[in-house]
């Protein structure tokens, strides 16, 4: 384990733990990994060239070439800005369907952790307590209804597209959930090493100072 300090928030699809994970490591002056994106943007490179996902070498082999930073708020494989492209719904579901795979989450694994070899760091996912940081020295599982987590989702996906509905964004959500919470590694979930957070009628401001208070008790 780090000497450096962890705080680890997991949490379902378009929970808000991306936004509230990057604005807790600002208030608090610590790094900020975006350990979906990582997962995200292996999945743009597995779409982007055409590998079936059953030829694990072959990704492997893509995640080794995998040549990731995170800037500017932006995330860049060989200083291209995927930002916006991994955000999509297709890349979501195939970022979870890699997930599922042992040998794929193993060789992330060590690339995660080695974020907080130098310095302290707020990390979401959906394993980030579990699995990469079990010893952080604070674990949140943050969550909303599916309903509300579509919401969201659809007030987002408005921005670039006003002909998008709500109901397929839905049955995505509710479909991710199940898979994401079903699969035999690493499933989505907590435990009493958590703090949960049901964030259904609260603020963004409102989860970021909850966190910060609990760390800082």
């Amino acid at each position: 384990m780090s000497k450096f300090k962890v705080i680890a928030i997991d949490g379902p699809s378009s929970s808000g733990k991306g936004t509230i994970a990057k604005l807790v490591a600002q208030k608090l002056k610590f790094n900020y990994l975006d350990s979906g994106s990582i997962y995200r943007a292996l999945a743009w490179l597995v779409i982007r060239h055409k590998v079936a996902t059953t030829d694990i070498e072959n990704i492997l082999t893509l995640i080794s070439q995998m040549n990731l930073s995170f800037r500017n708020d932006g995330v860049f494989i060989n200083d291209e800005n995927i930002s916006m492209y991994i955000r999509e719904e297709k890349i979501g579901m195939m970022a979870s369907l890699l997930g599922k795979n042992e040998k794929i989450r193993q060789h992330l694994l060590e690339f995660q952790r080695s974020f907080a070899y130098h310095n302290n760091l707020v990390t979401d996912g959906r394993d980030m307590g579990s699995i990469v940081f079990p010893q952080a020295n604070l674990k949140i599982f943050l969550t909303a209804t599916a309903a509300k987590r579509a919401e969201r989702r659809f007030q987002q996906l408005q921005l670039l597209d006003k002909s998008v509905k709500i109901e397929p964004i839905l049955r995505d959500i509710i479909a991710r959930d199940k898979q994401d919470s079903e699969r035999k590694i690493a499933p989505l979930g907590y435990d009493k090493t958590y703090k949960l957070l049901d964030n259904t009628n609260l603020s963004i401001e409102q989860c970021v100072d909850y966190i910060i208070n609990l760390y800082l008790l």
